[in-house]
């Protein structure tokens, strides 16, 4: 299928793209499986408390077993005690499941989200930045004129160094390439550009 293609000047030209990506089966159901597969995966779940094993300090028993009129105790480690273990306290990261991203669902479900862009013409294409551009002020008057004033713009790595210093103080705004970017990235802002080379990569990773 072919698509318009931008310039800076406003001037439209068009370019041919993949169907499966630009065009593909709208999955909402895997989409919202994908998400929730990542913000579970991306939940920092570090808090971490000593059990009674790995507190430090002898296990001898700290008195007779009987006679003394008191409770039976073994060691100090116990979490009775004050610097005993934590009874079922936090055990940090390694102790929760990670949910498993198969590669493929990724693909589907950014294809999935592409397409829903393109027909709700939340989708844009650039030619490739060949001048740099240095100030914000300047890149704001771009974005204020396209209107992607909420937008993920994935681009190549020679358009991305022209203009990710001058976008990156831009708020609403996040500047990436094709490789770091998500499902989560495209949900979270409403428009998604894209340069003429970046999307020649994208197909590489899709082919």
């Amino acid at each position: 299928m072919k698509l318009d293609k931008l310039n800076l000047d406003g001037k439209k030209d068009s370019i041919e793209v993949l169907d499966k990506i630009f065009s593909a089966k709208i999955n909402k159901k895997l989409v919202n499986s994908v998400l929730y597969k990542t913000n579970a995966n991306y939940k920092g779940r570090h808090a971490k408390t000593k059990q009674q094993n790995e507190v430090s300090g002898p296990t001898s028993k700290i008195y007779a077993q009987k006679g003394t009129g008191g409770a039976r105790h073994a060691s100090r480690k116990a979490p009775i005690f004050v610097g005993g273990g934590i009874a079922h306290g936090p055990k940090g990261e390694l102790a929760y499941k990670k949910r498993k991203l198969n590669k493929s669902e990724k693909k589907l479900s950014v294809a999935s989200l592409i397409t829903e862009k393109n027909k709700n013409k939340d989708l844009l294409i650039f030619s490739d930045f060949n001048s740099e551009i240095k100030k914000t002020k300047e890149m704001h008057s771009i974005i204020k004129k396209f209107e992607i004033t909420n937008s993920l713009i994935i681009l190549d790595k020679n358009s991305k160094d022209k203009i990710e210093k001058s976008a990156r103080n831009i708020p609403n705004v996040k500047v990436t390439d094709v490789n770091h970017f998500s499902t989560f990235d495209i949900v979270k802002f409403k428009k998604v550009v894209f340069t003429e080379s970046s999307i020649k990569e994208l197909e590489k990773r899709y082919s």
